[in-house]
């Protein structure tokens, strides 16, 4: 019998944000110290400074990417986290491989629920400075529009909203951003992986047909939340275990599978009109978190074309990571492991690797790099810049496939745009000290969406 062409192997996947495996790459960039470039607008120096916000794995990650490019010389000059063993850790990993490019002294380095104020207020309104929001997505939204409101450009990573509420508030943050003229990159960075650009335009060409199936699949180990210790605060717990609660992060689905949710809306061109799912957990789980451990979604389009994102978090089993596209001429494969770039179309609805038609050779720029070239190419020319809306909108499709599954009901897209549902209405407002939004059970057990009887729309 003959498989698909992305056959996995039975592991777990790694982190695309390996910080130690990228910056592998990054410190190979050649060094841009004595490089003359026109300054960016009213800044002082052509120097574009970076403020991390959120220094988990996936920041540090970020400024690796950023310190590969070549387009602008960047400096890391300041750094915020709600924890300092983990800013004190990240800030020994970068500057391991950066100290060159970096100078974030300890009256840079700050802590606590509004350290993303004052790592801000150091950056250069009206210059190419960067706020690099790379934390929570439940604090995503105040984050933004308070960078937007300082007048700095914006990198942001995926998800960028918990709810609803908090997408609007990112679309309307890009609007006030936009006539500002400053750059916003959000972190779906698959829209500029060369391959997939390639592709997207031959489906625009006609040569697949009209698309009326899209699959996606991400289907890997997870791992389960075991009970807090009870000497652990547990705001704390929760926050450090974000993928693990919605209010957090939106959960483990929305967080992660918005890549695969973004490129559904991309090939097809257009947001779903509804979506409806199934989703469960083994039967012997243990997970004290909020987390299911399988979802299948199923998206329609206005012309009836459907889109489906399969996903299983259940160790020991078939694992998967593409997304495969079908038109009424042809199928191809319009993403391989791990977001690489594996692009090819076939001769017909077989996808095989003896079926294969074109093929796209491997890229040689990582789609992470590659959206900090776009970013910091449009700063330097002063070229629009704004994938904010787009962001937003990606995320209310993720918000609408994640209410049908733990709804148990179609929810459509006028059902999500209208929603006011919030996992945590006081988001902008915690402290350390504040209550946590839930509390487990005696079993130490957080609330599982049950459907039929759960409400997050």
């Amino acid at each position: 019998m003959k498989t698909e062409t992305n056959s996995p192997k039975q592991q777990s996947h790694p982190s695309r944000r390996d910080f130690i495996k990228m910056t592998g790459q990054a410190a190979a960039a050649s060094a841009l110290a004595g490089i003359t470039l026109p300054r960016v607008h009213a800044a002082e120096d052509n120097t574009v400074r970076l403020a991390l916000i959120g220094c988990g794995g996936r920041g540090s990650g970020a400024v690796a990417d950023a310190m590969s490019i070549t387009s602008l010389p960047v400096k890391l000059t300041a750094m915020a986290d709600l924890f300092d063993n983990r800013l004190q850790r990240a800030h020994a990993a970068l500057k391991g491989k950066f100290a060159d490019r970096m100078d974030v002294p300890g009256d840079r380095q700050f802590l606590g629920f509004d350290a993303y104020k004052k790592a801000i207020d150091t950056l250069r309104p009206g210059s190419g400075d960067i706020a690099m929001l790379t934390g929570y997505a439940g604090f995503r939204p105040a984050q933004l529009e308070y960078a937007v409101e300082k007048g700095v450009n914006v990198f942001m990573e995926k998800s960028f909203a918990a709810d609803p509420p908090g997408c609007r508030r990112v679309i309307a943050a890009g609007d006030a951003a936009e006539k500002k003229n400053l750059k916003i990159a959000a972190g779906l960075m698959c829209r500029h992986s060369k391959n997939r650009q390639e592709l997207i335009k031959r489906i625009r060409d006609g040569q697949l047909g009209d698309i009326h199936l899209i699959r996606a699949y991400r289907m890997e180990a997870g791992g389960w939340l075991k009970p807090r210790p009870p000497e652990t605060n547990d705001l704390e717990f929760q926050v450090r275990n974000f993928t693990k609660f919605l209010w957090v992060s939106g959960g483990l689905w929305a967080e992660m599978d918005i890549h695969q949710i973004d490129e559904i809306c991309w090939l097809k061109d257009m947001w779903p009109i509804s979506a409806h799912g199934v989703g469960g957990r083994v039967a012997n789980s243990q997970d004290c978190s909020q987390n299911l451990d399988s979802f299948s979604v199923e998206w329609t389009f206005a012309d009836g074309a459907k889109a489906y994102d399969v996903v299983r978090y259940a160790p020991k089993c078939y694992n998967d990571f593409v997304t495969y596209v079908h038109g009424t001429r042809c199928a191809a494969q319009f993403s391989g492991n791990i977001h690489a770039g594996v692009v090819h179309t076939f001769k017909d609805q077989r996808c095989t690797k003896d079926n294969i038609d074109w093929e796209a050779e491997k890229e040689t720029q990582t789609p992470w790099q590659a959206e900090w070239q776009a970013l910091l190419d449009a700063i330097r020319h002063n070229r629009p810049h704004n994938e904010a809306k787009r962001a937003g909108m990606s995320n209310l499709v993720d918000n609408m496939g994640r209410a049908a599954v733990h709804m148990g009901k179609v929810i459509t897209w006028d059902e999500i745009m209208a929603s006011n549902f919030q996992f945590c209405p006081n988001a902008d407002s915690l402290t350390l000290d504040s209550a946590p939004p839930i509390k487990a059970d005696d079993q130490g057990r957080y609330p599982v969406p049950v459907p039929g009887q759960w409400v997050e729309v």
